[in-house]
């Protein structure tokens, strides 16, 4: 598994909370849990002091978007190197699948005693709490994510009140929305906003056109 997968660990934590909307769904042990995903160790590690934790790494990691966001390079790369110096990672190899003669990754054990390990770097889970193993896993993939891609691919939603991060992977760095739902709902706006507009051009025109019209001297009639 490559270091960047993890970088949807801190988008999946940020966007916990809607600031501009006034929720946040980081409340309890379960949700803390949920943020892991399936069989992870450090998820059943979690207690209800992990949810204040998070919350403190979430305002943290929303901070390096916005940053980024606001084109501020340096700060955001500041602000994340601080999140990892406090969250050390222990990287290490691990082999999950085995290749066949082919080369084709397949499952299976070393006891079955066919192909090679498929191996690649892996996040070990050495933390000594929920928080610090998922704000490892998140910074150090968020920060494989922006050395790789760049930070100007790190963004925050436009559809305002939304204000959720977003990773733009596009080809053309064109992203600006974190969801479908969200482009589809900023582009109605837009067009309604127009048609506003045009409306207004166009009945400012036809009361000037009046106005000079009752204007015009008789004689000049």
């Amino acid at each position: 598994m490559e270091l960047a997968y993890y970088s949807d660990y801190a988008v999946r934590l940020v966007n916990t909370e809607q600031p501009e909307r006034g929720t946040d769904s980081l409340t309890s042990v379960e949700a803390v849990r949920e943020l892991f995903g399936p069989a992870q160790q450090s998820a059943r590690r979690a207690t209800d002091s992990d949810v204040t934790r998070l919350r403190t790494v979430r305002s943290r990691l929303r901070a390096v978007f916005e940053a980024a966001d606001a084109g501020d390079e340096v700060l955001a790369v500041d602000l994340l190197n601080a999140l990892m110096m406090e969250f050390p990672v222990s990287p290490q190899i691990s082999g999950h699948e085995h290749r066949d003669d082919g080369g084709t990754s397949r499952s299976g054990g070393a006891e079955s005693g066919r192909g090679r390990p498929d191996w690649h770097m892996h996040i070990a889970d050495h933390a000594a709490n929920a928080t610090a193993g998922y704000a490892a896993t998140a910074c150090m993939g968020l920060a494989f994510h922006l050395t790789d891609l760049g930070v100007d691919r790190l963004g925050l939603c436009q559809a305002r009140p939304c204000r959720n991060v977003y990773l733009d992977t596009s080809t053309n760095r064109s992203r600006r929305y974190c969801s479908d739902r969200c482009a589809t709902r900023a582009n109605v706006a837009a067009y309604r906003a127009r048609k506003r507009l045009e409306s207004e051009r166009s009945a400012r025109t036809g009361r000037t056109a009046e106005t000079t019209q009752d204007s015009t001297p008789a004689t000049d009639r």
